[in-house]
């Protein structure tokens, strides 16, 4: 099979970067009629050459896991740049955002947890070095992390229940819902997050969140009402919106039952 013919069966499909698709399957192991026709079925060119390029790396992902999207460099590079020490990245899927942490800020301990065991499996691969759990949010996480945390990541699901029929069918079809549904109005693991994130989190530590730019401004009310001093941060390139909070003095006391003269 001709690039050229590769191309124009991609392009028919509705393929939008029908040329550097067919590049990489050109390059990619196996059949590449196969590859081909279960692209133009509508499989996420990531499944089908197992990894994604994500801040200049290439990440191991398998078909049923989360592919990291563009946008989200943009919390990963915020989540270095805020780590000391400790960073812990939830809802992790293929480790993504923790193996772009390690590659920019290679002296912060990376600890990566997810619910699905597909998810796991693929960042202990990218992510070999660390520990890597199985769980739900912070159920996931030792006891050890509890108060020494600088700074908690995570992509949690925050697409409404009844949007995601509206979602492209490579996302819809193939990627695990549990992923994608954040509940009714798509923001039931970020309010989930940020109450328990204080637990963890050393004093001023950070949290901080992926979200959409119409859920921005309840966004930032949830990080408030968990103890947070938080702001909204959009990069127009990459048109992505994160939260950023970090741990007030107020609310650690609250937790540990002190008072400001202990």
């Amino acid at each position: 099979m001709l690039f050229a013919d590769v191309v124009a069966r991609l392009r028919a499909a509705g393929c939008v970067f029908a040329e550097d698709e067919a590049r990489l399957l050109l390059a990619a192991e196996g059949d590449l009629a196969g590859l081909v026709a279960a692209r133009v079925a509508g499989e996420p060119l990531e499944h089908l050459l197992g990894w994604a390029e994500f801040a200049g790396l290439r990440v191991f992902v398998s078909p049923g896991v989360f592919v990291p999207r563009r946008r989200t460099e943009f919390l990963a590079a915020r989540a270095a740049e805020l780590a000391e020490d400790v960073l812990v990245d939830l809802c992790c899927g293929c480790g993504a955002i923790g193996a772009a942490v390690r590659a920019a800020a290679p002296g912060v301990a990376v600890i990566a947890a997810d619910f699905d065991a597909d998810a796991v499996a693929c960042a202990r691969r990218n992510l070999a070095e660390c520990p890597v759990y199985q769980g739900d949010l912070y159920d996931a996480l030792p006891e050890s992390l509890r108060g020494k945390v600088d700074v908690v990541v995570a992509n949690v699901p925050y697409v409404p229940s009844a949007e995601i029929a509206t979602m492209p069918p490579e996302a819809r079809d193939h990627e695990p819902l549990t992923a994608l549904d954040g509940g009714p109005d798509g923001l039931a693991f970020q309010r989930r997050l940020a109450v328990g994130a204080v637990d963890w989190l050393r004093p001023g530590g950070h949290l901080l969140v992926e979200t959409s730019v119409r859920q921005a401004p309840e966004s930032l009310a949830i990080f408030t009402a968990a103890g947070f001093t938080a702001r909204v941060e959009h990069h127009a390139d990459l048109d992505a919106t994160i939260v950023v909070g970090t741990v007030r003095p107020a609310t650690v006391l609250e937790n540990t039952g002190g008072s400001p003269g202990q």
